[in-house]
């Protein structure tokens, strides 16, 4: 038989805040790729809440702004 550990409506909360808190910790790491390319910041930051993947790639793939075009 398969033992469960019983969580506490207190142990839920703690567990949902700490998973929250990476979740919106990770999303920093696409909008600041981007932000220092001199893309949105905003825009990346959003986009990597609800698509981490897609705006990681997206975010160290596009050009850089800051750059002159030669």
């Amino acid at each position: 038989m398969i033992d469960v550990m019983a969580y506490s409506t207190f142990g839920w909360f703690v567990t949902v805040v700490i998973a929250t808190a990476i979740w919106v910790a990770l999303a920093f790491w696409p909008a600041r790729v981007a932000a220092r390319k001199g893309h949105s910041f905003f825009g990346y930051f959003l986009l990597s809440l609800f698509f981490f993947p897609l705006a990681l790639i997206a975010a160290y793939l596009v050009p850089d702004r800051a750059r002159p075009a030669y």
